[in-house]
């Protein structure tokens, strides 16, 4: 099984890297790291970067597609090459899959359309301007189109694809071998349980949505 998940400058770490340690578990699975041209690519925090091993060219028909989000995914909503890439993948794939603003990208490349789709709860706006139905939910699915919500929601994506796939005893083996067992300090997941100062001040600094 050919697992591809892209990557692009700016995009945003665990987006990727949270499901590639679910994903490169699967028995007889190959993840290969691809973006437009082969090389490091640096996360949106700068000081990381992630190597793509493969070009877009260079990996054509995965059977599983991973397309990660962060505040670089703006710069490729009109990228004709990477969009194209985007549909071709899914002509073929068994899953199409996005974390986080990732799914901008699967909306641009007109794959969401009269579909529910989640995202970061403060790309909402974005999924509806193209033509998608967003829900709160932290996964998604969609015939063979996954969402996930934001950042970290990407580890439930992969592990609920791994379910779908290989069954619940592999998806359950994998969460136990990682170790996947959040019990985080705060109660301050989501927009619907954090302070609304907290809220507002994520609103204003905001570097998700696109102008």
């Amino acid at each position: 099984m050919e697992i591809a998940i892209l990557l692009f400058d700016r995009l945003t770490a665990l987006d990727a890297i949270g499901p590639y340690e679910v994903l490169s578990r699967i028995p007889n699975a190959t993840v290969k790291f691809v973006a437009k041209q082969a090389g490091p690519v640096r996360t949106d925090q700068g000081s990381l970067a992630i190597t793509a091993d493969y070009s877009l060219d260079e990996v054509t028909s995965p059977d599983i597609v991973v397309v990660p989000g962060g505040p670089g995914q703006s710069a490729f909503m009109n990228d004709d090459a990477l969009l194209n890439w985007i549909r071709r993948a899914h002509e073929t794939s068994k899953w199409t899959t996005s974390v986080c603003t990732g799914s901008l990208l699967l909306g641009a490349a007109g794959l969401l359309k009269g579909l529910k789709a989640t995202s970061h709860w403060l790309a909402y706006d974005v999924l509806r301007q193209l033509k998608a139905e967003p829900t709160a939910e932290r996964v998604v699915i969609e015939g063979k189109i996954i969402t996930a919500a934001g950042v970290s929601a990407g580890i439930d994506m992969a592990l609920k694809l791994v379910a779908l796939e290989c069954g619940e005893l592999i998806a359950q083996s994998i969460q136990l071998g990682i170790e996947y067992d959040p019990q985080p300090p705060f109660d301050a997941g989501s927009p619907s349980k954090a302070p609304a100062e907290i809220v507002e001040r994520m609103r204003n600094r905001s570097r998700f949505l696109m102008q």
